[in-house]
């Protein structure tokens, strides 16, 4: 799929840079997304669940491991313009 028409669609890919907006106001900011692999969403994956979440990793943190969400709803992510 080309990426124009990714971004017109505006799916999200593993490894796309986002813009998290969602609930918890003090994490705002962009993030690296791929889908979420924990045990819940693995599980709501196998059972065919079209809500797809994701698991967002800082990549200007410090520590690779540090700062991550987990189980992002697609509502609260933006594919960012910052990838174009």
């Amino acid at each position: 799929m080309s990426d124009t028409l990714l971004r017109t669609l505006d799916l999200i890919e593993p490894g796309d840079l986002v813009m998290y907006h969602g609930s918890i106001l003090d994490r705002h900011g962009l993030y690296l997304a791929k889908p979420c692999d924990c045990f819940y969403c693995a599980r709501a994956d196998y059972l065919g669940s079209d809500d797809i979440r994701y698991r967002l990793t800082d990549p200007y943190a410090d520590d690779p491991n540090g700062l991550t969400l987990r189980c992002v709803r697609r509502q609260s992510i933006t594919r960012s313009t910052a990838n174009a």
